[in-house]
Formats: structure tokens, C-alpha cells, sequence
């Protein structure tokens, strides 16, 4: 599995068109981190899976793990382009069309629940978090 896996990083890698260092950065992973992996020293934690395919949401988890499926997948060929991108086309069919995101976790809304936290993330990767009044 564990070459399987680092050929398809190296696919997702090559489908953006960055480096090494911006993909560690764009999931949030040390560089020499993704290094180990593609050498071979490392095998991918589930940590660094579930940040790869949070940072990119066009990443179906079964083709990554398994092999199974294609890349990108046919939802994300519309809307190629950066982590950025995809996030911000993904928000906007949310908003218009009310649908569920895929990797929301739901639960139901008490009548007097109020969020903890509210977190406002940019095109240039940066954000701002907002807490409640009670922390």
C-alpha cells in the first residue's frame, strides 16, 4: 500500500502544479515530513490523510487509501484549480443551493445553542477566529 499511496501524492502533487514545500504548508505538515513519505522512509499517518483530504476536498479518501476511483474526482473536474478555489466554489453551492457539505458533522440545534467558535478563512490561506463571549 504504501507505494500505491505515495505515487498517488506525487499525482496530486503534479495535478497542482506546486512544490513539495507548498503542499506541506497547504496541509499543514513539516516539509521533511512529506519528504520521509515520498522517499519511502515514512508511511502516511491517518493524521496526514485526513489533513491531505481536508485541504483538498476533490481527494476521494478510497482512491488515495486504495487506489480505487479516479483523481480528480468527476464532482471536482468543474472546479479544478487551488485548495482555495474548490473551497470557495464548494461554499457557494452550499449557500445557494442549502445542501449539506459532504464532511459536515450535523447535529441537532438546541434553542439555546451558540457557536464556540467562528473561523473566517482568506484566499491567501490566512484566518481569523472569533470566540465566544463565555471563553
Amino acid at each position: 500500500m504504501n507505494k500505491g499511496i505515495v505515487t498517488r501524492i506525487k499525482t496530486i502533487i503534479e495535478h497542482y502544479d506546486i512544490s513539495v514545500s507548498a503542499f506541506a504548508e497547504s496541509i499543514g505538515v513539516q516539509r521533511s515530513s512529506i519528504s520521509h513519505l515520498l522517499n519511502g522512509r515514512n508511511k502516511p499517518s491517518l493524521d496526514f490523510v485526513l489533513k491531505l483530504t481536508d485541504a483538498y476536498p476533490d481527494v476521494d479518501l478510497y482512491w488515495l487509501l486504495q487506489g480505487r476511483g479516479e483523481f480528480p474526482s468527476d464532482e471536482s473536474k468543474e472546479v479544478e484549480g487551488s485548495p482555495a478555489s474548490i473551497l470557495e466554489n464548494k461554499m457557494e453551492k452550499t449557500e445557494t443551493s442549502r445542501e449539506e457539505p459532504a464532511n459536515s458533522i450535523s447535529r441537532p440545534i438546541k434553542e439555546k445553542d451558540e457557536p464556540d467558535k467562528i473561523v473566517f478563512f482568506y484566499p491567501d490561506g490566512t484566518f481569523t477566529t472569533f470566540k465566544s463571549k463565555n471563553d
